[in-house]
């Protein structure tokens, strides 16, 4: 379930910047780069979620 929320918080907010992103730069906005922004953001997060950010468990 934690991966399907991270992709899809990643995918709003991929497009959410590549929103604001093309309206400061005054081009035309298209979802299809949001989306790829989204789809690179979600994986990394996972990346590090899963692997590089563990912590080490000591007992």
């Amino acid at each position: 379930m934690r991966y399907i929320v991270t992709m899809v918080w990643s995918l709003l907010i991929g497009a959410a910047v590549s929103y604001v992103l093309s309206s400061m730069a005054g081009a035309a906005f298209e979802l299809s780069h949001g989306l790829i922004t989204g789809v690179i953001i979600g994986i990394g997060v996972l990346i590090l979620g899963e692997g590089v950010l563990k912590g080490n468990t000591q007992s």
